[in-house]
Formats: C-alpha cells, structure tokens, sequence
C-alpha cells in the first residue's frame, strides 16, 4: 500500500461498512492477538453482487486463504486480491456466530444495560451494516474470515486453531472493482475461550500498488487471469 490516507480502529464487537473503490488497498492489522474480522463483499452499482465463498475456493483449489488469492463475486469477477499475509491462513467456510451461541458460551449482555462490555455477535453486527444499504438476512452470503484459521481432521472433524494469530499480523486487501465492504470484528463461531474475545483491529486504507504483468494474485492461476479478464470487461462497459 502506498499513500496511507485513513486509519481508524474496530474495537471488539464492533462493526463497519464502506465503498473502497477500484485500485484502493485495505490493511488490517490485529493489534491484540486472537481477533477474527468477519467480511462481505457486495458490487455498490448491484448489490444482487456479492461475494461467493465456493466459487473462490474452488476456482483456485484451496481450503485456506493467503496471499496470492483473489476473492471471487458470484458473476466471476474479482472483489479484491490478498496482496500481503503475515499468517498465510484465513478461512471462508464457518459463517458467522449467532446471538444464541454468545448467550450460551459468554452470558447474554445488550448495549441498554452493558455499554461497551456488551457481546456482539457476527450475524446481527452483519444485520445492522446491511440494513443502511436496504440488505436484510436474505442477502447475507457466506463471509470471510480473516485472522482465522480452521483445519480438518482425518474424519472430517473441523477446528479452530487457538492463537494462530498474534499481536500485530496482518492481511492486505487490494480492490480489484468499486466494493462495498461489510466487515465486524466478532468471535469466530467455533471460538470456545472461557472469555467473550477481546480483539483491537487497525484499519489502513490507501492507494493500492499498481497492478503489473508479474503480479502474483493475477498470475496465481489461470482462474485468477480470467477473473481479472472479466473485471477488464466490465469497466469497459461491454
């Protein structure tokens, strides 16, 4: 990233949206330790866009997330590529927790009578961003996890890694197209500490570096070169 022009933090529990626009870079850095940033992507021009967990796994045959990964629409077009990974895992498989999974690990607590020290949950913090765009439950796609990482064991059996990530790791997102970015800062489903996670996460945002002809998302697959193919096409207006 280049040219940093805005910073702010998510404090755990808390919540974002906004429209990065094509060739901007997004740089989230775990400042605590153990954080999990829950993401959607959505096209701002036609939110029936969205991100779509399958097709960017499949695509680029990969159960994990890292640099060199493109984040794919459900139209075949790219989001944003991972340019930069300090953990060289995050996962899209899990979903979000629900408001019953908190109350029933970490006691049930609300904004009225806790203030800051209440429990979010990924599902509702999800809720209220997309109600500002006019989103409701029905256009919640399967997200990102980042910070994340969860493996399968010989039968199947799924696990959240503890501790994978530490103070200060860090992902880099370059926008490929104009996005609307939905995003928390919430436990991650599978997240069974004795405690409700608390997590500060950095925000950066700047112009991304240029896209060149050795780039290494785009020349990832040749999945990723079609992707970038068709985001070529789009904003020729063909």
């Amino acid at each position: 990233m280049k040219d940093i022009q805005y910073t702010t933090q998510l404090p755990s529990g808390g919540h974002w949206s906004l429209r990065m626009r094509r060739g901007t870079a997004m740089r989230l850095t775990d400042l605590n330790g153990g954080a999990n940033v829950g993401m959607l992507f959505y096209n701002p021009e036609n939110l029936l866009e969205r991100y779509n967990a399958p097709d960017t796994l499949k695509c680029q045959h990969t159960f994990k997330l890292t640099a060199g990964h493109c984040l794919y629409s459900d139209m075949g077009r790219i989001f944003a590529s991972i340019v930069e990974d300090s953990l060289g895992w995050h996962e899209t498989v899990c979903g979000n927790l629900q408001p019953e999974h908190v109350a029933e690990r970490w006691g049930k607590r609300d904004y009225q009578n806790h203030r800051n020290a209440w429990h979010q949950n990924g599902h509702d913090a999800f809720l209220t961003e997309l109600g500002k765009y006019g989103l409701s439950t029905a256009d919640m796609a399967s997200n990102l996890n980042l910070f994340s990482k969860v493996t399968c064991g010989p039968h199947g059996e799924m696990e959240l890694i503890a501790d994978h990530s530490q103070p200060g790791s860090h992902v880099e997102l370059r926008f490929e197209m104009d996005t609307l970015v939905v995003l928390h800062n919430c436990a991650h489903p599978m997240n069974r500490a004795a405690e409700y996670p608390q997590a500060e996460v950095k925000i950066e945002l700047g112009l991304a570096e240029p896209v060149t002809d050795d780039d290494l998302c785009k020349n990832h697959c040749p999945e990723n070169q079609r992707g970038f193919q068709n985001n070529a096409l789009y904003y020729l207006g063909a």
